[in-house]
Formats: C-alpha cells, structure tokens, sequence
C-alpha cells in the first residue's frame, strides 16, 4: 500500500511546502487522475496530491511510472458530476508492487531511455517548424529592385486572387432543424476543420436533399480554403476530395495555366498576418470580397513548382502523421507505452 505520509496537499501543511523530483497527481477539476513528474522545485496547490515514496526500497522513478501506467484507473476513480474530485483515500488504497530496488531502478532506466528519446525527437520537430517557417517566409518574400519585383531571382507579376481562379464560391447550411438533411454521404465542411493541411475528410456529412435545398455546393478537388469566419478565420487548407462546405469557407478553384494551386496555398499560408488583418468586428470576420482582391506575386510556373517541391518536403517533415516526424514521435510513444504496461504488469 502507498503510506499515507506520502500524499501531501498544500492546504495540509500549513503554508506550503516546497517539493522537488516529485510525482503529483490532480485532485480536482476536469484534469482530476492525471499523472505527472516533476523535476524542478514546485508548490503544490489545492487541488494536487504529492506523492512521494516513504521507504528507500521505493524508486522514485517507479513509482511515476506505476501510477503513469494506471492513470486511466486513477481517472476512472473520480467522483463528482459538476467539478470532478479525486479521494485521497482512494489513492491511499491504491496496492503497490515493489520488486526489489535493483529491478525497479533497471526498469526505470529502461523507461527514461524512452521518454528521453521522445523529448529528443519533439525538440527536434520544434527546430524543424522553425526552419521551416524560415524557408517559407525566405522564399516567398519578394524583393523590388528598379520598379520591378522579383521572388528569388525570378521576375513576377502581382495580380489580385481573382485573377488566378476559375472560379470562387462560398457554401451553406442545410437546416439543423431538418434530420433529412443530414447523416448523408456528402462531406460537409466547417471552419474549424481548417488548419493549413490537406483534408481528406470532413466530420459532418450531409444529404442530397440538404444540398439541394441550401446554399452548400460541391467543390473539385484542390481547391484553396479560406476560413472566413470564427477561431480559424485567415487559416487556409486544400481540399483532396469533392466536398461541400458552410457559408464561412470562401472556395478558391486555381487556374492552372497561371499558378499552380499549392504555390497559392503556400502564399496565403505565408500571409496569414496580413490576411487575417482584414478582418472586422469583435471576430475579426473576413469578407470574401477582401479575400478575391488580396494581392499575390506570380513568378514562372517552373519557379512556383520549385518552391512548392522545397516546401512540401518540409510541411511533410513537420505534419504528414504517416512519414515525418509526427508519426515517429508517435511509434515512440507507443513504444513506450508497450514497454511501460509489460515492465509494470506484475502477475
């Protein structure tokens, strides 16, 4: 069993005692059950238990790793409908496994070698957008030398958005109040599902007859989105299947033969400071026409395909889930997951 003097409120000890290389959990609120270790020096509030061991036979390590691995069990031992609260009592009770100190600290060094390898590919991820966003913005900020303008050595000619699109639309809301109208096959897209990646699908489908009878039309494939309205106004995204979207979206189908349509995508990626300047009222909504006049630079097609070949290979880097970074980082963490439930279940 956990001893009791190893759980510690602030509130219980007077005024506050000041832990370091600690286990804490939260007592309360929607994160009631989490696990976490800290290694800096801390105060502990109200609402987090410290957990510390009370025997030198206990890892302190180890005893993070075990309660970490049983957190869902923790979380599901919470009470409370409003605002969550998790009993110290029942922390108390929880039963421990001590194998003997040498194996508890071989597991620990197994597990930190993991958590150790994942904080090493998360910094790298963070240097790699950072990187990113420089190349970015290195290659898609235009010089002006003698009244004309150039994009890394290549001359271009600034037109409006419009200019470039076969054609530009927003969409439309069937009627809530009509189940009819939805649960159907056509994929139906808001603009909190925008956020500068590729959609290949949409959370919400609606029907025919709520097509037919809103103002939500199908849209080709990439196709430039614009968010117009809400959180993500500004925020742009490429559409890779047929889809239908809400009155929010302004729908930009590229005209090839002027610009290749990742290369606008790209662009509008880079200007979103400017673009989500336009905005107006308390949430900074966006009118299309704003959008259909927005300025873009428009060096050859070779050098547009060029910087869109330099970009993708990081945008892949730092956000494909099946090849970059992200899906690395994640076959870690279930590594280590895998590992933390085998090295911890004890029969």
């Amino acid at each position: 069993m956990l001893d009791a003097n190893g759980f510690r409120r602030q509130t219980e000890t007077g005024s506050g005692e000041l832990h370091s290389a600690a286990t804490h959990a939260h007592g309360g609120g929607a994160s009631a059950g989490y696990v976490n270790f800290i290694t800096n020096k801390f105060w502990a509030g109200a609402h987090c238990f410290v957990v510390k061991p009370v025997d030198k036979e206990i890892n302190n390590r180890f005893l993070y790793f075990f309660l970490k691995n049983i957190q869902e069990h923790i979380q599901n031992a919470k009470h409370g409908a409003g605002i969550p609260g998790l009993s110290r009592e029942k922390l108390k009770k929880i039963p421990l496994p001590l194998p003997p100190l040498p194996i508890q600290e071989e597991i620990v060094r197994i597990l930190d070698t993991f958590t150790e390898l994942e904080a090493e590919l998360e910094a790298e991820l963070e240097a790699r957008k950072k990187q990113y966003e420089y190349y970015r913005n290195k290659l898609l900020t235009p010089t002006e030398k003698n009244g004309k303008w150039y994009l890394n050595g290549k001359e271009v000619e600034w037109k409006k958005v419009k200019e470039i699109c076969k054609n530009i639309t927003s969409g439309g809301t069937p009627l809530t109040s009509k189940t009819e109208y939805y649960e159907g096959t056509i994929p139906w897209l808001r603009t909190q599902e925008i956020n500068w990646k590729n959609i290949y699908d949409t959370k919400i489908k609606i029907t025919e007859e709520g097509l037919k009878n809103s103002s939500a039309k199908i849209i080709p494939p990439n196709c430039i989105i614009v968010a117009m309205y809400g959180a993500t106004a500004g925020k742009v995204a490429i559409n890779k299947i047929p889809l239908s979207t809400n009155q929010a979206c302004c729908n930009l189908e590229i005209d090839e033969d002027q610009a290749y349509y990742r290369y606008v995508f790209y662009w509008l990626y880079n200007s979103y400071g400017n673009i989500k300047a336009l905005g107006e009222g308390t949430q900074s909504n966006i009118n299309s026409g704003k959008i259909k006049n927005f300025p873009i630079p428009l060096p050859p097609l070779s050098e547009q395909e060029r910087i869109v070949a330099i970009l993708d290979k990081f945008d892949a880097l730092v956000n494909d889930i099946s090849q970059g970074l992200p899906a690395e980082i994640e076959a870690r963490r279930k590594q280590y997951e895998y590992y933390r439930n085998k090295l911890l279940t004890f029969k």
